[in-house]
């Protein structure tokens, strides 16, 4: 969750890598409304860890000091609730850092007064936006003047540098569930960065997905999937994905262990033992 009573991000990512997992994502959420009008997907009040999550670019930048290899993701960032010229030179700057070892995982969120409170634009036109969002924002990652005139956002040529280390910079993963936000990541997305649960069929739903990607002008093979995996003990299932394309298995900490930091390292020890028979 990346709150203060969570594993130190440092001694979380050396622990990560030392055990041979590839990557560390954290999300974001800066602020709740008090209001709480957009009810909790998941139903029941809103768990209180979601209040206390820190920057996820500062701690990712900790993980990234204190390892050589493993990668560091935004599993969510919520880019439209960011001024956007700051949000490219922070993950910009974070990719130098790092030695190129940057993912971007974005989404639109789910809580609307959230999204209103830091975001001028409609929430209603949010996947319109968050479009506009990340290709402004490679322009800034890419262009040696960089400008962007779309309907939600524009900005006259600027300089901003220095670049990321990955040519054009990070790649950036949409988080979408359902058939609009799939859309839109087979539109213009580096990866797709669903969750199995929410997809129903996961091998007719990835088929579908990679039709999309090839509809829109694409090749399917440039296009990753991040799978957000809730049975990860289900070696098999694991297996499965795998053979259907699946490029990276995200584990989640259970909700029911958000509260218990002393749980985390068993987990990942015991995750750790899967990893050779998948690769």
């Amino acid at each position: 969750m990346n709150t203060p009573s969570d594993p130190h991000p440092a001694v979380l990512a050396r622990a990560l890598e030392e055990r041979g997992f590839e990557s560390l994502w954290y999300g974001e959420h800066s602020h709740f409304p008090t209001s709480q009008k957009t009810p909790y997907p998941l139903g029941g009040e809103l768990p209180a860890p979601y209040r206390q999550m820190m920057d996820p670019y500062l701690s990712l930048m900790t993980a990234a000091n204190a390892t050589k290899t493993l990668r560091i993701g935004t599993g969510i960032a919520l880019m439209m609730e960011r001024e956007i010229i700051s949000q490219a030179k922070t993950i910009a700057t974070l990719d130098r850092l790092s030695n190129g070892r940057v993912i971007v995982g974005a989404g639109v969120g789910w809580n609307r007064e959230a999204f209103e409170n830091a975001c001028p634009h409609p929430f209603n036109k949010r996947y319109a936006v968050l479009r506009e969002t990340v290709a402004a924002t490679r322009a800034l990652w890419r262009d040696e003047a960089a400008s962007f005139d779309g309907e939600y956002v524009r900005f006259d040529p600027v300089w901003c540098d220095p670049k990321p280390v990955q040519p054009g910079g990070p790649k950036v993963f949409f988080a979408a569930f359902g058939p609009l936000g799939r859309k839109h990541a087979a539109a213009w997305s580096d990866g797709w960065y669903p969750v199995d649960i929410a997809m129903g069929d996961v091998a007719a739903t990835i088929a579908e997905f990679k039709q999309q990607v090839e509809d829109a002008g694409r090749d399917p093979a440039s296009v990753e999937i991040n799978l957000q995996v809730m049975d990860t003990k289900n070696l098999d299932k694991l297996k499965h994905y795998r053979d259907l394309g699946v490029e990276r298995a995200m584990i989640g900490v259970s909700i029911d262990l958000w509260d218990k930091p002393e749980a985390v390292m068993p987990m990942i020890d015991a995750y750790a033992e899967v990893i050779p028979s998948i690769r």
